[in-house]
């Protein structure tokens, strides 16, 4: 297989894109770094496209290697012919290779290996070739032994072996599992003694339950093996067993007479005992792999928006975790996230100590002046919601001063507050009081507290806990490396959690420039990151250019301009009578303009750039510290509350999106409990998934077709022309 043919075709670049790409990723380079600054050997790919394209070539290459540690080992026990050779060199997936390899394995014992242990391999072979002629128990008498007592006994062994050697082979195994894929039907039940306990509801669609294997979606395989795991469900896959009879013995059967028949009979043998077993394994398991391969790509989709959400910037902030018993843990911090005070009230149930709450609020909000309050949506959020508006109206009807709230997603904060990262940075704090940190500082800076907690923690997934722990973890670093990456790093507040996601750069690095900035002071200069400790050439050209220091020497160290384009950046600026000082004054407004009357191509050969790195250097020398996220829509600060009791069919309403699933999309229409809008209404158009739609943390206007308030389910539509 010519791999970079293969990764050519597949993602359709020209065959200098793909050999650059393959050629950058083999000598150390990060993706972001690619994406970024190789914009002109790669044809421009994004990260997203590098990462796929990563992921194939890794699997592509692991093929090959298998394809030649069973050619070698078919050749060492001296059985490799033209057709094996042949058919290696045409396998695509790893199961073709190992199907191919399947008869040369070494094998535990079985029924087969038995009879060849006896001998009777010879008369197997011979029964095999079903010669019309051939005399079947007059042939077996031949090998009766001491161990071999009977004709009939002969006779069964042969046909334990045939039995086996039609179970390996490779193209019977490939038409019986596109079989089973096309015609079979994946079935459920509740396992038996299950259907009573309270537990087993959960699963309660599935307790008599069957969909064709082609047609099941992956959320369905997911929570059908789930439910098997947890053994509340009892899962097979159902095909028309005759017909995969006939299958198994097509490529076997002659017409040799009573050879043909314990041909026959060996062939179904071999498709019940060996076979169907084996095959609903293999497919229930390609189909568990796609499903979670779907599962992480959505959390991959979900994750990003999320890390990706505009930050409310420079807003003293008050985080609340909600809590009934133990009291609301209140902490505010100011524009930059540093704890200003701390402290509990009781307005929820049991205690509904509501007017003393409001006083020691009223008295922290006029204090530190708290211009935003930032309420966790776990349990008593609620509740906790309905005091927060109350509080607010209170303090516009007394003071005039406006205050917002803000429900944001506290799923992992409890992760982080009981974390070793937590306890280093509030050692003086109990774990709910750090929790309330961080929920105003997801507000504030949703990346950057974010990063701290364990992805599959942050609660944008579905099933993520069945995954492949290592391919998930492998996907998720993926897109907290792009976040960071795309929105840059601020060298000198950084904290390690952010810098170790930085290109190029790893924990212990990040601890060392960390380690260096306390020791030294602020960074004045990028050039300064090769003082650090293990920070060497090739890291820094790795992480240089997502690294900023604002206030620096250089204004250029300031912006995603990497250091090795900062004489071609002067270039340009000369070209077009600027300075350093223009840039960083904000005076060179009309540099686009002049480019492009001048002629980007003529510009970019002028100043030895590409065109895509010189509209890039453009964009970031107009706005030095730029932040990507400001151009993304703000998080909605309400003012007021309704409860799913106020809730009406036909209600229009602003929402947030929570997750996107492949059966649709969660709402935070403010009613504390998420509405559902399936795929089928979110558009009035065909689409195969919400994410071409939706994403987390868009805000959109939804309309209410169905409230059911006893199960507390709220049905949304975003059709426009829904009634």
């Amino acid at each position: 297989m010519n791999i970079l043919q293969t990764i050519t075709e597949e993602f359709q670049l020209t065959p200098t894109h793909a050999s650059n790409i393959v050629a950058l990723i083999d000598e150390g380079n990060t993706i972001p770094f690619i994406a970024r600054y190789r914009k002109e050997m790669t044809g421009s790919c994004d990260d997203q496209v590098l990462r796929e394209l990563f992921d194939r070539l890794t699997y592509l290459r692991n093929l090959e290697k298998r394809k030649e540690e069973v050619a070698n080992s078919i050749t060492e026990q001296g059985k490799m012919t033209d057709e094996i050779r042949d058919a290696l060199a045409k396998a695509v997936t790893l199961t073709e290779v190992e199907d191919i390899y399947r008869p040369y394995k070494q094998k535990r014992k079985t029924r087969a290996s038995v009879a060849i242990a006896k001998g009777l391999q010879p008369l197997a072979d011979a029964i095999l070739a079903q010669d019309k002629t051939l005399d079947v128990r007059a042939e077996a008498e031949k090998y009766i032994t001491e161990e071999v007592k009977s004709v009939d006994e002969a006779l069964a062994g042969a046909q334990d072996i045939i039995a086996e050697i039609i179970s390996d082979d490779a193209p019977t195994r490939k038409k019986l599992r596109n079989f089973f894929f096309k015609h079979g039907e994946i079935v459920s039940s509740y396992a038996k003694g299950k259907e009573a306990e309270d537990e087993a509801k959960t699963y309660g669609m599935y307790a008599d339950y069957n969909e064709p294997v082609s047609e099941i979606k992956s959320h369905r395989v997911l929570a059908l093996n789930r439910g098997e795991k947890e053994e509340f469900l009892k899962v097979s896959i159902v095909v028309d067993g005759e017909f995969a009879k006939r299958i198994t013995a097509a490529s076997f059967l002659k017409d040799g007479g009573e050879s043909t028949k314990i041909v026959k009979t060996a062939a179904e043998d071999g498709y019940d005992r060996l076979i169907a077993p084996s095959v609903e394994r293999e497919v229930r398991a390609q189909l568990f792999e796609e499903a979670s391969e779907q599962a992480i790509k959505m959390f991959e989709v979900n994750l990003k928006p999320l890390l990706m959400q505009p930050p409310v910037k420079d807003k003293i902030t008050m985080g609340w975790d909600p809590a009934f018993r133990t009291g609301c843990k209140i902490c505010v911090v100011d524009g930059t996230g540093k704890v200003l005070d701390k402290t509990v009230v009781f307005p929820t149930p049991p205690q509904n100590k509501t007017e003393e709450a409001k006083i020691v609020l009223k008295k922290l909000i006029q204090k530190y002046a708290v211009e935003v309050i930032s309420c966790g949506n776990g349990t008593a959020s609620k509740e906790s919601e309905i005091f927060i508006a109350e509080l607010i109206k209170e303090i516009k009807t007394e003071t005039g001063r406006e205050v917002g709230y803000v429900i944001v997603n506290e799923a992992g904060a409890s992760v982080y507050s009981a974390s070793a990262l937590g306890a280093e940075e509030f050692p003086d704090y109990d774990v709910t009081a750090r929790s309330a940190v961080s929920i105003a500082r997801r507000l504030q800076d949703p990346l950057a507290e974010l990063i701290k907690i364990d992805p599959k923690s942050i609660g944008v997934g579905q099933y993520q806990h069945d995954m492949n722990e290592k391919r998930l973890d492998s996907a998720l670093s993926g897109v907290l490396e792009d976040c960071v990456n795309s929105v840059g790093v601020d060298l000198n507040t950084a904290s390690v959690s952010l810098l170790k996601y930085v290109a190029g750069l790893n924990s212990t690095v990040a601890k060392n420039i960390v380690a260096y900035r306390e020791e030294n002071g602020r960074f004045k200069s990028r050039k300064q990151l090769l003082k650090v400790p293990k920070l060497g050439e090739k890291a820094y050209t790795q992480c240089a250019g997502f690294l900023r220091i604002d206030g620096g020497e250089n204004i250029f160290d300031n912006t995603a301009v990497h250091p090795e384009s900062y004489a071609k950046a002067e270039k340009l600026l000369a070209l077009f009578s600027y300075t350093r000082e223009d840039v960083k004054a904000r005076r060179i407004a009309d540099l686009r303009e002049k480019i492009k009357s001048y002629g980007e191509e003529k510009a970019a050969k002028e100043t030895e750039l590409d065109k895509a790195t010189l509209l890039d250097i453009v964009t970031e020398l107009m706005k030095p510290g730029r932040d990507i996220r400001d151009a993304l829509p703000a998080p909605m600060l309400r003012k007021d509350i309704m409860g799913i009791e106020d809730l009406k069919v036909g209600m229009e309403i602003t929402g947030t999106v929570r997750n996107v699933v492949d059966f649709g999309a969660f709402i935070d229409i403010g009613v504390h409990q998420d509405g559902l809008v399936h795929i089928s209404e979110i558009t009035d158009r065909y689409i195969k998934h919400p994410s071409e739609v939706l994403k987390v943390g868009q805000i959109v206007q939804v309309r209410i077709k169905e409230v059911d308030i006893k199960k507390n389910r709220i049905g949304l539509t975003m059709k426009k022309s829904a009634k």
